[in-house]
């Protein structure tokens, strides 16, 4: 499954360089190709996605026989299918909520796009489902290989169109990966000997208990969605290229976030459960702080190396094809300011399992839904008061803003509710993060001026070097938690 994970994520980076070379970063073309492709994950998440994981695969996992999943798919089939129309019908004002700075013929194509790709609502919501019940019969190899069939076949059809630029073969082949995506889950669970066949009647599925259990959660998810939607409108006003600087600066600030913290949760969290179930509240918090401790420690140089290299990262990454040096400059000041957002939200992601660990779920979405009031707020004074070039720099600031809040926000409730929440050390590990990675974006930053050249090499250089000053001042300062790291990695 971590193979699987790293090798769809890879691959769903290398998609986004496909597409950004084949399109033209900063083309207006491909702004409207990726608001388009937002609106179906957007749609499917607000309808299904949110409470698939945290409500339905729980019951599903209690179903007597295959008669519960059969009935659940089919009514997922169904009301999306009416879902999936509808939103084709209101596709243009779909576009025009996410991307008001579109002019009407951008506008115009961008709901062209769309109409090829929000059949897509269906293929993801039958897609979760089928992974969903592979999973509660123990079979997870599919549903995680499942986005890489996804991404190798858009990367095609981006390769393909740098050859024959066809609008029909850009629109239908994005809907394409997806299709393979859903095909590929659907045949392994037809091979788990689960029967495909439709079952018409939702009676007995339990869907009062799963509006109820998801309630919260679906307040999670809309508050997340309300901040990628203005996150998205704000972009869309600095012009052409601004939302795809801020889709392509968002995917380079989420990677480091899923390989490094997701990893560290990973070894970390089953522990945090079994201590939440025993009551252990000590332990809880002990396991909570060692969590994050090990998280700021292994991503404050990724943090700093995006604040100090971000021109070379979006240079070395996009500067290839038909993209725009001007779109390539402004995704780097982009990714620079995403940079100051990595940490907050690592820690705030983190606690927020602490929660889920006490099998609360009310206060998160309350949290959630300040983090995304903060962050909206941030989106909306940039678009009034900053020149529209650059607004789009300071969404990532907004989204700065918003994490601290609400990872100080966590911090004081989990502390009220576990009676500590292990703050001498935390800010100790901080303090002592703050100051080698200082010195090392510093030391990084006074090498960058003086090497001209290919990004790669100027890249290469400041990384090593920055590196290793981080651990230099790292050991020097008695920074426990790098060799934690190494043992968990090993």
């Amino acid at each position: 499954m971590a193979l699987a994970t790293l090798a769809s994520r890879a691959a769903g980076f290398a998609r986004i360089l496909v597409l950004a070379s084949a399109l033209g970063l900063g083309s207006r073309l491909l702004d409207a190709y990726n608001v388009a492709n937002t609106l179906p994950n957007a749609v499917f998440e607000l309808v299904v996605g949110g409470a698939m994981a945290s409500v339905v695969v729980p019951l599903l996992a209690r179903a007597p026989d295959d008669s519960h999943a059969r009935r659940l798919m089919t009514l997922i089939v169904y009301a999306l299918s009416a879902v999936t129309v509808a939103a084709m019908l209101v596709a243009p004002w779909l576009v025009s909520l996410y991307a008001p700075g579109f002019s009407p013929d951008q506008r115009a194509l961008a709901a062209d796009f769309a109409r090829f790709f929000l059949p897509q609502i269906l293929f993801y919501g039958v897609s979760a489902v089928a992974g969903a019940v592979l999973n509660t019969r123990g079979r997870f190899a599919a549903p995680a290989w499942a986005p890489l069939v996804n991404s190798l076949i858009v990367i095609a059809v981006g390769l393909l169109y740098l050859v024959f630029p066809s609008f029909t073969l850009l629109a239908a082949g994005t809907t394409a990966g997806v299709l393979g995506q859903m095909t590929l889950v659907l045949w392994a669970l037809a091979r788990s000997g689960f029967s495909l066949r439709p079952r018409l009647d939702p009676r007995g599925i339990g869907l009062r208990r799963i509006a109820r259990l998801g309630g919260w959660v679906l307040l999670s998810v809309v508050a997340a969605q309300v901040l990628l939607a203005v996150a998205t409108r704000a972009a869309s006003l600095s012009g052409p290229g601004g939302v795809t600087a801020y889709q392509n600066a968002l995917a380079i600030f989420q990677m480091p976030y899923a390989v490094i913290a997701l990893s560290v949760m990973t070894a970390i969290l089953p522990r945090l459960s079994r201590s939440a179930a025993d009551r252990n509240h000590r332990q809880v918090t002990e396991d909570l702080s060692r969590a994050v401790r090990l998280a700021v420690v292994a991503l404050a140089p990724i943090a700093a190396a995006m604040l100090v290299l971000g021109p070379q990262i979006a240079t070395l990454l996009f500067a290839h094809g038909r993209s725009s040096p001007d779109a390539i400059a402004r995704l780097g000041l982009v990714v620079a300011a995403f940079g100051l957002a990595l940490i907050p939200f690592a820690g705030y992601a983190i606690l927020q399992r602490g929660f889920y660990a006490l099998q609360d779920t009310r206060t998160p979405a309350l949290i959630t839904t300040g983090v995304t009031a903060v962050g909206v707020l941030g989106c909306l004074v940039a678009g009034w008061t900053l020149p529209s070039a650059h607004v789009v720099v300071a969404v990532p600031l907004a989204y700065a803003l918003a994490y601290t809040t609400g990872l100080i926000a966590s911090a004081v409730v989990l502390r009220r509710r576990l009676g500590r929440i292990d703050g001498h050390r935390l800010l100790r590990t901080h303090a002592k993060v703050a100051l080698a990675g200082g010195l090392a974006g510093a030391v990084t930053a006074a090498l960058v001026v003086p090497l001209p050249g290919p990004a790669l090499v100027t890249f290469t250089a400041a990384a090593v070097v920055g590196a290793a000053v981080y651990l230099a001042v790292a050991k020097l300062v008695h920074l426990s938690e790098v060799r934690q790291l190494v043992r968990l990695a090993v």
